[in-house]
């Protein structure tokens, strides 16, 4: 199935139950500047793009926010604990943007939003959550033309430093995302 709007992105979310139960127990916790992102959005569309009857299992779903107030691990551990109390059977992880980008040693971000835009990969940077009225918001910092066009390159933080792209290239080989949906092609990294 060829997906070609964020409306249409949208849509196959709010269609599909088992997301829209996830939002749901992500949004009764009240996260500042929440979202749940990355493979949790990328793998429903390339799924779909795919015809796959059956979803790809996720390694885990990405709930992210963001809380310059409380930046202790501690705290993003106590979070996953309520989530797992509400959905035992999801491999949930939480982490705030606020301390976040000491990961890879970069700028303090901003927002939540400004922490998926520095995602290594365009088509991974892009997050989901249910406003006040429980419509499906999208982010997508780089676009979702990148995801839908089943293209993976790096987002323009990533194609910075040494170090970041071999980062971005270490986890285009661990991910392998080519032997799940082989659709997909691979943006190769210029050689300076």
């Amino acid at each position: 199935m060829k997906i070609n709007s964020e409306i249409e992105i949208i849509n196959l979310i709010k269609e599909d139950e088992w997301m829209m139960e996830i939002l749901n127990a992500a949004k009764k916790l009240k996260l500042p500047d929440w979202w749940i992102c990355a493979g949790f959005v990328r793998s429903k569309l390339w799924d779909t793009i795919h015809d796959f009857e059956k979803r790809t299992p996720l390694s885990d779903v990405d709930v992210i926010y963001f809380d310059c107030t409380n930046v202790e691990e501690s705290n993003e551990k106590s979070i996953e604990k309520q989530l797992i109390k509400c959905m035992p059977n999801i491999p949930w992880s939480v982490k705030n943007q606020a301390r976040m980008h000491v990961i890879n040693n970069l700028p303090a971000y901003s927002s939540a939003v400004d922490g998926i835009a520095n995602f290594p990969e365009t088509a991974t940077a892009l997050g989901v959550k249910l406003d006040e009225e429980d419509n499906v918001l999208l982010a997508a910092p780089h676009g979702f033309n990148d995801v839908i066009q089943l293209m993976i390159k790096p987002t323009p933080r990533f194609e910075t430093t040494k170090e970041l792209i071999t980062i971005y290239e270490d986890r285009i080989r661990k991910k392998n995302w080519s032997s799940i949906w082989p659709m997909i092609s691979i943006s190769k990294m210029r050689n300076d």
